[in-house]
């Protein structure tokens, strides 16, 4: 190395350390924003965490004193109800942008590690993972199930599938928990049905192989095969419905596609209802099959009457969720349809009095 080349260096290092000055000096900034954020975001959370408690205790009082009121208090107490509403609203707002607690199932499986995202950008990529994960599992599930059909007899194959269904559904339970730490409302039987499928899968991989296996093995494959299919077109319907409903500023941005389908998914919906419901009788049919299979064995294995409760349960959850929101849905028609009718029929009067 000649001289030159060695007071190259030694001016690059010289500028190195002018860098790593500036940067020990942001890194501080950092540092202290850092703390700064930690403690204003206690202070918030205390914050509302009073303000809930100060409105329970005055819907608390507002109860205790609703029948002594005059009819002037009590148009009071209604606008005082309606500003409560307003202002817990208020609460879920702020809370997007605040750490939440994990929750039992991801206190059990996590700890108290804080899971949650505070950038918009951040969750709305993690939904988007989200979403890509579960559609190429599915395909995956597809592609296997599609194998068995056409090569039976190795038990092993079908180990394979079913250690994927658990895998999967297990999986699904922890990112959906993730996700709705995070804002997203998906909730109530959705959730559960995971859980379910969770134990309904676990226990077809340790169902033994034998004569009752053999029976309902295909029926089994034919329905987890048909079961992707439906959510391949659920997946890309929901997908545009969400898309569209988000154009429009009517969706949140962490809405997902659901098992099933929400009171938002009803564009096009008369092409996806009897994919749905034929797969939700599919799933009562297993049930009677292995019904069937279990008494006619003399309930020598467990494994079979397991599953049959257990697609009973997946059925009736599935069917009367999804009646439910189709109630709720005409009822929402039906109510906009009047609201419609009664503007019309006020405007046509309007205008005919001028």
């Amino acid at each position: 190395m000649s001289y030159g080349d060695f007071r190259t260096c030694l001016e690059d290092w010289e500028d190195l350390e002018k860098e790593f000055t500036h940067l020990e000096e942001d890194h501080k900034q950092y540092v202290k924003a850092l703390e700064q954020m930690n403690v204003a975001q206690k202070k918030c959370l205390a914050g509302i965490a009073h303000q809930r408690y100060r409105l329970r205790r005055i819907t608390e009082s507002l109860k205790k004193c609703s029948k002594s009121l005059t009819p002037e208090q009590q148009a009071q107490a209604e606008e005082l109800q309606q500003k409560m509403k307003d202002r817990k609203d208020a609460f879920h707002e702020m809370e997007e942008c605040l750490p939440h607690k994990n929750g039992v199932y991801l206190s059990i499986i996590l700890g108290q590690v804080s899971v949650s995202l505070l950038d918009k950008a951040d969750k709305y990529r993690y939904k988007q993972e989200y979403e890509k994960f579960k559609l190429t599992v599915t395909y995956v599930i597809m592609c296997q199930a599609l194998f068995l059909t056409f090569f039976s007899g190795y038990r092993a194959f079908d180990a394979i599938l079913n250690f994927l269904l658990v895998w999967y559904y297990c999986t699904l339970t922890i990112r959906e928990s993730i996700l709705t730490v995070n804002g997203s409302r998906i909730k109530g039987w959705w959730l559960t049905h995971h859980f379910i499928s969770t134990v309904c899968a676990g226990i077809s991989l340790i169902w033994p192989d034998g004569e009752t296996y053999q029976k309902f093995r295909m029926q089994f494959v034919l329905f987890t095969l048909y079961l992707s299919i439906v959510y391949v077109l659920q997946y890309y319907y929901q997908s545009g419905c969400l898309y569209r409903l988000r154009c429009l500023g009517q969706s949140h941005t962490m809405d997902i596609t659901v098992e099933g389908f929400m009171s938002w998914m009803w564009k096009g919906l008369a092409f996806l209802l009897p994919f749905l419901f034929f797969g939700y009788f599919f799933q009562l049919y297993n049930a009677y099959t292995l019904l069937r299979l279990s008494i006619s064995s003399g309930y020598r294995e467990w494994q079979v009457l397991a599953l049959a409760i257990i697609h009973i349960l997946l059925f009736m959850g599935n069917f009367l969720t999804t009646l439910k929101v189709i109630r709720q849905k005409v009822k929402a028609d039906r109510k906009m349809k009047l609201l419609e009718k009664k503007y019309k029929f006020n405007n046509h009067v309007h205008i005919k009095n001028l």
